[in-house]
């Protein structure tokens, strides 16, 4: 599971956003100052914090994050527009995004700084499919082939990448990548999940790669 350092002061924010990114099936870690924050940068894959913290502002903190773990994503949040501050925000962090926000513009870029993520770079080995997370090919062992995914298979198997092991719920595929609440009975995901094993299973019949789970949903498992 993708686990998410998170910096907020505001209550109100944090509640929502920590809650929004849990249902999206994300670990977080919400610490209400940076206090100390280091402590989790070995263990987090990814740090969203906001500039205007009590006691250390966002700054020192994202660049204390940084030099205890230089290949740890930082977004940087703040209600500061001004490009005096982006452009020191951007002079160690990895993106900054501007405060109201939409949370599915946050996981968005969450999403694009673990792709990038040297943490992410592993050769990841499902069965007969060698799969390279950070640029998403994947490469058939039994012939050396590429297989290409369109877009939205593209966003549900990497999807399942980032939780692997983890049992997914129709609901949490839904929504994280159709960006919209689940309705009983649309046969909307499980038609994707159908083409997704034509082209990555070895006989899609009897699927390996992308369990079903029955009653609950499905799970990728290394």
């Amino acid at each position: 599971m993708v686990h998410v350092l998170y910096i907020e002061d505001e209550q109100e924010i944090g509640r929502w956003v920590t809650q929004d990114l849990t249902d999206r099936g994300y670990q977080v870690t919400w610490l209400t100052s940076g206090e100390n924050a280091e402590r989790y940068a070995a263990e987090a894959d990814v740090a969203v914090l906001d500039v205007m913290l009590p006691g250390l502002d966002g700054f020192s903190v994202g660049k204390r994050l940084k030099r205890e773990a230089p290949d740890l994503p930082v977004l940087m949040l703040s209600a500061r527009s001004a490009v005096e501050d982006k452009i020191e925000g951007l002079s160690f962090a990895d993106d900054y995004l501007t405060k109201p926000f939409h949370p599915d513009e946050l996981a968005a870029r969450i999403e694009v700084l673990l792709r990038r993520s040297q943490r992410f770079e592993e050769v990841l080995e499902l069965k007969h499919l060698k799969v390279y997370p950070k640029d998403m090919r994947i490469i058939d062992t039994r012939d050396n082939s590429e297989i290409v995914l369109s877009g939205k298979q593209f966003h549900l198997f990497h999807y399942f990448l980032r939780h692997l092991n983890q049992i997914l719920t129709k609901e949490q595929l839904y929504e994280a990548v159709w960006g919209e609440s689940y309705i009983e009975g649309d046969k909307t995901l499980m038609v994707h999940i159908r083409y997704l094993r034509e082209k990555l299973e070895a006989d899609p019949a009897k699927p390996e790669i992308i369990e079903t789970i029955r009653g609950i949903g499905y799970r990728v498992r290394k």
